[in-house]
């Protein structure tokens, strides 16, 4: 199946973290980050917004509006009526890239620039949460 991800050079990776071993929430330590997505030689930039949006900067530099959903061990990105996901257990690291093929049978390998802060346990409330 070729969908406009293929054509954008859209994939997902996800590496182990200490930092998010306890309470992590899919998604939250690259909610607002550029992630360089590189596909067939070409690479594009991704940004995932809070709230489910984000955008997919192309090399030519055109904006693609973007939503997204982490959950049940998949990361799903949707744009232009079609929809990818990748399996997505554990978080990213910046710096590090990873290659990971998806639902699509498209392969690429992404590379998180900076990542979020775990939350301390001051930042989650006097119960943890």
């Amino acid at each position: 199946m070729k969908t406009w991800f293929v054509a954008a050079g859209l994939a997902i990776v996800a590496l182990p973290s200490a930092a998010f071993a306890q309470g992590w929430t899919p998604g939250s330590e690259i909610v607002g980050q550029q992630i360089q997505v590189t596909t067939n030689g070409t690479t594009n930039t991704l940004v995932l917004n809070p709230g489910g949006t984000g955008t997919i900067t192309t090399p030519g530099g055109n904006l693609v509006p973007a939503t997204w959903s982490a959950a049940n061990g998949q990361l799903c990105l949707g744009a232009a009526g079609a929809q990818e996901c990748v399996p997505y257990a554990s978080p990213f690291q910046a710096g590090q890239p990873l290659t990971l093929t998806s639902s699509c049978n498209s392969t690429s390998t992404w590379l998180a620039q900076a990542t979020n802060q775990a939350p301390t346990r001051s930042q989650r409330g006097e119960r943890g949460q």
